[in-house]
C-alpha cells in the first residue's frame, strides 16, 4: 500500500509557512487583540452620535483604518493556522473565539456608516476632499446608501456575521475534518485516498484503472455527505437571498454583483459566450486525449490527464524556484526579489498533510507579506499553481504598499487577472526556452490542461450551475442534494455533449467547490483570465510599455472598478471582443496541439 498522508506535527518545518512573520508569539497576537478592543471602545466613546462634521468623519475613519489593520492581522494569524490542520483543536478554538469577538466589535461599530450616510451630502463631500486615504471608502458609502438599513438592523446583522458565515464552516468541517477515506484497489494493489491526494494526484494519474478507480472511490465517499453539504449550501444561498431582499435588491444577482461593481450583462456574457463558443474547442481536446491514450470511452475522470505524460517531468521545490524566477523576470527585478523572498522566508506551505485545506490560495494581510497554501506533488502543474498564487502576492504587495487599507478590497471580477497572468507569462517563457516540437506541445498542453481548463472550463461549469441555483432561489425555491446533482449533470452535459460520459459521480462534483460560499466567485476566474490573456499578448508584442501599464494596474488596488482597471491595462471589457478573442486564442492553441500530435510518429 502507498504511503498515507502525515499528521501536521510530522511535517518538516521547511515545507511549512512561517506565521511568526505576522506574530512571533501568541502573546504578541493577544496584545493586538487588546489594542483592537481598546480602539473599538474609544471609537464608540469618541464618535458615536458625533459624526456630523468633516473633521469628525475623517478622525473616525482614520481610527477605523487602524482598527481594521489589527483585525486583519489577528484574523489571518488565527485562520491560516486552522487552514493547514483542521484537526488542531487549540487553533480551532482560538479562531472561533476571535471570530466571535470580531462580530461583536463590528456590531458596535456599525453606527459609523449609518451616521455618515445620514449627513448632508456637502458634509460628506467635504470629508472626501479632505482625506485621500478615506476618499474611496466614503464614495462607496454614498453608493451603498440606498441599501443601508436601520442602525439597529445593521447592528444585528453585524453581530450575526459568524452565524451568517456558518455554512462555509460546516462545509469545511465535513470536507476536511469528518470525511475519512478508505483505501481503494486497482490492478490488484491498494492505494490510500484523501481529498488532496485525489485532487492533486489521482486526477492526473496516467494509469486509467487507477485514475477511474480513485474517482469512483472518492465520489462514493463524498456522496455519503451529500445531504449535509446540500443543506449547508442551501442555507448559504437562502441567507444571501434574504439579505438581498432586506437591502432592497430585486434579485440576489443584483446584490452580489453590486459589490463586484460589474453589470449583469458582464456576468452573463462570461457564462453564455464560453458555454457556446468554447465548448466545441474543448470537445476536440477531449477527443484528442481519448485518441492519444487509446481510451475505450472518454469519461469525466479522464479530462485532466496529460497529452504527453512521459514528457511531464517531476519538478522539485528547488527546481520550481528557477522556473518561477525566470518565468516572471519580465515583471522586473523587484518582482523577482519578492519571489526569492517567498521561498527564502517561508511564505509558502508546500506540505501534504492530514486535515489541510485543498487547492491553493494566497492571503495577503495588510502591512505584512503574503502566505501561500498548496500541496506540492512535484508536477509542472504545481509550478503553474505557485506562479498563480505569487500573482496574488505580487498584486497585493503592490496595492497594499500604494493604497490605504480601505482601497485594497479589489473586485473579485478582476482579482484573478494578476494570478492567471503569471501562468501565461510562465508558459510564454517556457515556449521561448526550447524549440523542440515535443516540448512545445507539452507547454501548450499545460496551458490548455491547467490554466485554461481550470479557469475557463472547471470554474465556468461551476458558474453556469451556480447561476441556475440562484435562479431557483430568486423564484422563491430551495435546493437539495437531488436538485443540485441534477443541475450539475445538466450543466456538464450541455458543455461536453456526446464527447464525454457524464456519470452520477461526475454529477456530484457540485460538492467540491468552496467558492460557492463566496458569492458569485466562480465566473470571475474566466473574467480575470480574459483580461490576463489580452494583457499577456500585449506584453508579448509591446514589451516594456505594456509591463509598465500592468504595474500601474497592480498598484491601483480598488481605486478603480474592473472596467477602469482593465482600461488602465489597455483592455476594453465593456464589449465581448476580448472574450471572443481569448476563446479564439484557446482554439488556436488546441489546433497547434493537434498538428504537433499528428507529427509525432508514436501517435
Amino acid at each position: 500500500m502507498e504511503k498515507e498522508l502525515k499528521s501536521r506535527r510530522d511535517i518538516p518545518v521547511e515545507l511549512t509557512w512561517d506565521l511568526s512573520l505576522i506574530y512571533a508569539t501568541e502573546e504578541e497576537m493577544n496584545r493586538d487583540v487588546e489594542r483592537a478592543k481598546a480602539l473599538c471602545d474609544s471609537i464608540v466613546k469618541d464618535y458615536k452620535g458625533k459624526l456630523d462634521t468633516p473633521q469628525a468623519i475623517r478622525a473616525c475613519l482614520d481610527d477605523l483604518r487602524e482598527f481594521n489593520r489589527l483585525v486583519v492581522l489577528v484574523g489571518n494569524y488565527c485562520d491560516l493556522a486552522v487552514s493547514v490542520d483542521y484537526y488542531d483543536t487549540h487553533n480551532q478554538e482560538r479562531n472561533e473565539a476571535f471570530s466571535s469577538l470580531t462580530a461583536e466589535m463590528f456590531s458596535r461599530l456599525s453606527f459609523i456608516d449609518n451616521e455618515i450616510a445620514g449627513q448632508e451630502e456637502a458634509v460628506i463631500q467635504s470629508a472626501i476632499e479632505s482625506s485621500a486615504e478615506n476618499r474611496h471608502y466614503l464614495q462607496n458609502l454614498l453608493r451603498m446608501k440606498p441599501h443601508l438599513l436601520h442602525p439597529e438592523t445593521e447592528r444585528a446583522i453585524a453581530a450575526l456575521s459568524q452565524t451568517i458565515q456558518a455554512p462555509y464552516q460546516i462545509y469545511n468541517m465535513a470536507k476536511l475534518a469528518d470525511m475519512k477515506f478508505d483505501a481503494f484497489t486497482a490492478n490488484g494493489r491498494e492505494y490510500p485516498l484523501g481529498y488532496s491526494l485525489f485532487e492533486n494526484n489521482y486526477e492526473y494519474e496516467e494509469d486509467t484503472a487507477v485514475r477511474r478507480s480513485a474517482f469512483a472511490a472518492f465520489s462514493a465517499k463524498i456522496r455519503e455527505y451529500e445531504n449535509v453539504t446540500a443543506a449547508a449550501y442551501n442555507t448559504q444561498v437562502q441567507t444571501e437571498k434574504t439579505l438581498a431582499t432586506l437591502r432592497g435588491f430585486d434579485f440576489v444577482f443584483d446584490s452580489l454583483l453590486f459589490h463586484q461593481k460589474v453589470t449583469k450583462e458582464m456576468y452573463h456574457r462570461q457564462i453564455d459566450l464560453i458555454t457556446e463558443k468554447l465548448a466545441p474547442h474543448m470537445r476536440r481536446y477531449a477527443r484528442l486525449l481519448k485518441k492519444i491514450h487509446k481510451l475505450d470511452r472518454m469519461t469525466f475522470a479522464d479530462l485532466k490527464i496529460a497529452v504527453d505524460p512521459e514528457y511531464d517531468p517531476k519538478v522539485t521545490i528547488e527546481e520550481s524556484r528557477e522556473y518561477v524566477e525566470k518565468g516572471l523576470a519580465i515583471l522586473g527585478e523587484d518582482y523577482v526579489e519578492m519571489v526569492r523572498q517567498a521561498y527564502r522566508d517561508r511564505w509558502i506551505d508546500f506540505a501534504q498533510n492530514q486535515g489541510k485545506s485543498t487547492g491553493g490560495f494566497c492571503a495577503s494581510p495588510y502591512g505584512k507579506n503574503s502566505f501561500i497554501l498548496l500541496s506540492w506533488n512535484e508536477r509542472m502543474s504545481d509550478v503553474f499553481t505557485l506562479a498563480h498564487e505569487l500573482g496574488h502576492a505580487g498584486h497585493f504587495k503592490s496595492c497594499n504598499s500604494s493604497q490605504s487599507i480601505f482601497d485594497t478590497d479589489v473586485s473579485t471580477y478582476f482579482v484573478e487577472a494578476p494570478s492567471t497572468m503569471n501562468e501565461l507569462l510562465m508558459a510564454q517563457y517556457l515556449l521561448k526556452t526550447n524549440q523542440d516540437p515535443r516540448f512545445r506541445r507539452w507547454v501548450l498542453s499545460c496551458m490548455i490542461g491547467n490554466t485554461y481548463y481550470h479557469n475557463f472550463v472547471t470554474h465556468l461549469i461551476e458558474a453556469a450551475y451556480q447561476r441556475e441555483v440562484y435562479r431557483i432561489v430568486d423564484d422563491g425555491g430551495s435546493v437539495n442534494a437531488e436538485t443540485l446533482t441534477r443541475l450539475m449533470r445538466e450543466t456538464l452535459q450541455a458543455f461536453w455533449g456526446e464527447d464525454v460520459e457524464i456519470s452520477d459521480d461526475a454529477a456530484h462534483t457540485w460538492m467540491r467547490q468552496p467558492h460557492y460560499y463566496m458569492g458569485l466567485y466562480s465566473y470571475t476566474y474566466s473574467a480575470g483570465l480574459t483580461v490576463a490573456t489580452q494583457v499577456s499578448r500585449r506584453i508579448e508584442k509591446e514589451g516594456a510599455c505594456a509591463v509598465e501599464d500592468w504595474k500601474k494596474v497592480l498598484a491601483a488596488g480598488s481605486t478603480l472598478d474592473p472596467v477602469g482597471l482593465a482600461k488602465l491595462a489597455g483592455i476594453d471589457i465593456t464589449t465581448d471582443a476580448p472574450l471572443l478573442d481569448t476563446i479564439a486564442y484557446i482554439g488556436e492553441i488546441i489546433d497547434e496541439i493537434e498538428r504537433l500530435t499528428e507529427d509525432e510518429p508514436h501517435i
